[in-house]
């Protein structure tokens, strides 16, 4: 079980050949690596669901090898995006192994070992999330690592500082890693050390992450979405090649704005960055840091509140609205994305 989707094991992966699996995707959420949240939001594993199938086959259509088997339908068959005829929340995978880097403390902080990643390894997944950037909204992790001194200017590709809302002349891809307790961001030299990675193959990973970058830039625009930002994951194959793995250009995985609104997950995170629950999840985050701590929520004083009600709906139709406008097909009985936007601007107040 996930924070968002529960996976279902048909068949078991083996060292040499990939397994098979269903994802059960729930209208759970979650947020800043907390796992489920108190609510549910209506609607939202159907629409990430579809999405997902949507996307994979496109990027399928466009030569990109993906995990992505099908959706189920309710008579339990496998069928194809255009050949469901109802709703549903499963979807079939290819999978392959996850190995966990193991740890240990040293100095008091805490370690990862990934000597289990080489160049002969196959059949894995690999334990980066690999992200692409074309804008930079507010809330993009970039400005907080810019402050913190974690990354420069230089480290961005950029001449000067960014402002929120900024438009990139070209894609920033950065990398952080995915299978520790706090996604950790490191530069493409640490990442290659990491999963154990030839230079052709880091090549073959930002080729890769291009490609996923236009189609979903392409897909976005249908709704009128800007595709600010986003994150996928990878494994080899039994042959040891690349295919995009878990679920890609859903509002969990991508950052959206609509006419410079957010249309992601993002909505949630900035109503609980105005929390003092946040407060104590960073400064639990970092405690665990200085100490080792391999659980940072054993240190987190509060527990997440609930979603504002009035919020809560308007996020739901926000996930219904953008899988009927992304996909160009009434799935949802749902209101248009533009009215959906309006009722939002009306909830924060802002009187554009």
């Amino acid at each position: 079980m996930g924070s968002v989707k529960d996976l279902e094991v048909l068949q078991k992966p083996t060292r040499d050949a990939m397994g098979i699996g269903r994802f059960h995707f729930s209208d759970r959420y979650s947020v800043f690596d907390w796992g489920e949240m108190p609510d549910h939001i209506g609607g939202k594993g159907a629409a990430l669901c579809l999405m997902g199938a949507y996307c994979f086959e496109w990027l399928e259509s466009e030569g990109v090898e993906t995990h992505y088997r099908g959706l189920v339908d309710r008579n339990g068959k496998l069928v194809t995006f255009d050949e469901l005829d109802a709703l549903t929340s499963i979807m079939e995978v290819s999978l392959v192994n996850v190995y966990r880097p193991e740890t240990r403390v040293v100095r008091g902080k805490l370690e990862y070992d990934y000597s289990v990643y080489t160049p002969n390894l196959k059949n894995f997944l690999i334990p980066l999330e690999i992200i692409y950037r074309n804008g930079l909204p507010e809330g993009s992790s970039v400005f907080k690592r810019l402050e913190q001194g974690k990354i420069s200017i230089e480290d961005l590709g950029l001449d000067h500082y960014p402002r929120p809302g900024e438009r990139l002349a070209k894609p920033i891809f950065d990398v952080s890693t995915k299978l520790e307790e706090t996604d950790r961001y490191v530069t493409w030299k640490e990442a290659q050390k990491i999963a154990g990675l030839t230079d052709q193959e880091v090549t073959a990973v930002r080729a890769v992450l291009s490609k996923v970058n236009d189609a979903i830039s392409r897909i976005a625009s249908h709704a009128g979405l800007e595709n600010e930002d986003g994150k996928i994951e990878l494994a080899f194959d039994s042959e040891r090649r690349l295919m995009v793995v878990d679920v890609v250009g859903t509002l969990d995985e991508c950052r959206f704005t609509y006419d410079g609104i957010h249309v992601s997950k993002e909505v949630a995170r900035q109503f609980y960055k105005k929390t003092s629950w946040y407060s104590d999840v960073e400064e639990a985050k970092r405690t665990a840091e200085k100490q080792g701590v391999k659980d940072w929520k054993s240190l987190c004083k509060t527990q997440p509140p609930r979603l504002d009600a009035q919020l809560k709906t308007i996020i739901s139709e926000m996930y219904m609205a953008a899988a009927n406008e992304l996909t160009d097909r009434k799935l949802f009985d749902a209101p248009r994305l533009a009215e959906v936007i309006k009722k939002y601007r009306e909830y924060i107040g802002d009187k554009k």
